[in-house]
């Protein structure tokens, strides 16, 4: 028997933008979780809300014409659910350690959706948040941000005191089973727009992401879909798999699939309003803006079963796999990729060893990577596409086969006589190396790389080689051509 959905002005929720609706959707959400399950559905208006729990059973429905917004706890009467305590918080930042200092949230949920054409904007969401607790600190930050001023950095990474009664996420999962998140769009989504965290049957379908940090995070879960979905976030990363230690305990990622994505790299809102800004010229970590799709940096548990295909990226930096922590990613394809105005490398594979887990972290590895069809225009010239293993751990079968990289060229000369230090502990970017040797590709301590129809142009001449090969063992070209614009 299908049950009739529960609209929130039936417990009170009044959607005009001025007064708290919290307890009416949470009160709606409590009686269809009890009934076994059902819809609870916002209907056109403006919805003022703290934390909203999702219950197992319950899809969330934000009908046209709504906006869920996050309260302020600085001009609205109340807070966030308070972060629970989490004895695992050592390994990862504070936003990554916590799920109900969150707008919407669901622990232990199953059989739950959120659904739109509905809009969620979070106003009153902060995007920042504590580092960890971690004591080395080796490689906690990126070498870019090397520069910046105590006073910055404190406002990029405030004291634990700061986030009492703030929510930083607009959507948080733990450990959750039969998830739907679907054609919604969010507006500056806090810290992340849509964390998960341990979810298994995940589906993220048709998601507009116009946010000023990360778009879409991943956290040890499994058999996940990302499918059609469009995500601008300047500031960091768009789409993102990690594997942190945030549950206690080493999860790996498997069996994930992104395609028919778009992310970009355009000026906050720009997206949405359909501008397409493009003034901003630096993320917060002093490299160009972000925008990507990525593996890593948290790369404690392993990565397996990875497709990312028929995906755009725009204005953003390139594709990046990384594991620095002790994970392996293994059996990665990436195919059908096409980026324009890239702000770093367009592709970059990372083997380090920040090894930033408990005593005895050993490093990890990295194998079997397929990229086939994948084309970049306008890329910054600093940075190569780049394959950096370590001495004695190589990045191992890598497949690079029809790829097309334009350059913008006009590189120094000086650059093609510099040979980076492994930097076996930093925080993995492209730009730790600073401008690489080679103006198209530069792979060092790699065994197993094939080099099949793969084309570089440079716009405008570039002194440096095409390609350097470091430590390569068991290379293949099968095809490889190197073109500079008269």
């Amino acid at each position: 028997m299908t049950r009739a959905p529960l609209d929130v002005r039936a417990f009170g929720a009044r959607g005009g933008g001025a007064t708290l609706d919290t307890e009416a959707i949470n009160a709606a959400i409590r009686v269809a979780h009890a009934a076994g399950g059902g819809e609870v559905v916002l209907s056109a208006g403006r919805w003022l809300s703290f934390s909203i729990r999702l219950l197992s059973g319950v899809t969330l429905r934000l009908n046209e014409g709504c906006v869920l917004e996050a309260a302020d706890p600085t001009h609205h009467a109340g807070a966030y659910d308070a972060a629970e305590p989490n004895p695992f918080d050592l390994y990862q930042d504070f936003g990554h350690s916590h799920w109900r200092n969150s707008l919407i949230w669901g622990d232990g949920v199953e059989d739950v959706a959120i659904l739109g054409p509905g809009l969620i904007d979070g106003l009153g969401l902060t995007r920042e948040g504590p580092g960890s607790r971690w004591r080395r600190q080796a490689g906690e930050f990126p070498v870019s941000m090397a520069g910046l001023s105590a006073e910055e950095m404190a406002i990029l990474v405030p004291d634990l005191e700061a986030m009492a009664g703030q929510g930083n996420k607009a959507i948080a999962l733990k450990n959750a089973r039969r998830v739907r998140l679907e054609g919604l769009t969010i507006w500056r989504g806090g810290h992340f727009a849509v964390l998960a965290t341990g979810c298994d049957h995940l589906a993220i379908e048709r998601l507009r992401i116009d946010t000023n940090r990360d778009g879409i995070d991943i956290d040890g879960c499994r058999d996940v879909t990302i499918a059609d979905c469009r995500v601008n976030t300047p500031n960091d990363d768009a789409i993102v798999l990690k594997s942190s230690l945030a549950l206690g305990e080493i999860r790996s990622t498997e069996r994930v699939e992104i395609t028919r994505c778009h992310v970009s790299g355009f000026d906050l809102g720009t997206m949405l309003d359909r501008t397409e800004g493009r003034t901003q010229r630096l993320a917060p970590d002093q490299d160009r803006v972000t925008g990507r799709i990525k593996l890593g940096t948290e790369s404690n548990g392993d990565f397996r079963d990875i497709v990312i295909s028929d995906c755009r990226f725009t204005r953003s930096r390139g594709l990046a796999l990384e594991t620095v922590d002790g994970g392996t990613i293994e059996d990665v394809t990436i195919r059908d990729v096409v980026m324009d105005e890239v702000t770093t490398a367009p592709l970059f594979l990372r083997l380090g060893d920040r090894a930033r887990g408990p005593e005895g972290t050993r490093r990890g590895a990295m194998r079997r990577i397929r990229v086939h069809n994948l084309t970049a225009h306008n890329i910054l010239p600093n940075y190569a596409a780049t394959i950096a293993g370590l001495e004695g751990d190589p990045i191992a079968d890598v497949a690079l086969t029809d790829i097309r990289l334009v350059y913008a060229g006009g590189g120094e000369a000086a650059w093609a006589q510099r040979r980076p230090d492994d930097m076996a502990q930093a925080y993995p970017e492209p730009s730790m190396f600073g401008p690489t040797p080679a103006h198209g590709l530069w792979a060092r301590h790699v065994d197993g790389l094939v080099l099949d129809n793969v084309r570089i142009e440079t716009l405008r001449p570039d002194p440096r080689p095409p390609i350097l090969l470091q430590s390569a063992r068991r290379v293949a070209l099968g095809g490889l051509d190197a073109v500079e614009e008269a």
